[in-house]
């Protein structure tokens, strides 16, 4: 299995980024999909989940400015960041549970994840 991020980089606040995750080996259609984020010394977060029927779920600190999707092949999931604000700069990682489980938030919850792309916002 491997998951591979990209679309990250540096905007300026109010910018927006689209984050793109790509699934060897696993099917995101099949199990709860999330992105994570974490900034220097803080804890990895939770930014948004996405669950096998769709069911969205989003930290309060970005809901309606992040959106997650996936795509009908079930093979990329994709995070749409608009409006960013300069507490957004981290490194953005892409994750996946074990097939069938229901999303969680902790980390700790999920097998599968991504290298990680870096999200910066200036002010």
């Amino acid at each position: 299995v491997q998951l591979v991020e990209s679309g990250g980089g540096s905007v300026q606040s109010g910018g927006s980024l689209r984050l793109s995750c790509a699934a060897s080996g696993l099917a995101f259609s099949s199990r709860c999909s999330a992105w994570f984020r974490q900034a220097p010394g803080k804890e990895r977060e939770a930014v948004a989940t996405i669950g096998r029927d769709g069911t969205t779920t989003y930290a309060d600190s970005v809901k309606g400015r992040f959106t997650v999707s996936r795509d009908s092949a079930a093979y990329s999931l994709y995070l749409q960041m608009n409006s960013l604000k300069p507490e957004d700069s981290a490194m953005y990682y892409c994750a996946a549970r074990s097939a069938y489980l229901r999303c969680a938030t902790s980390p700790k919850e999920y097998n599968y994840w991504g290298q990680g792309t870096q999200v910066t916002v200036s002010s």
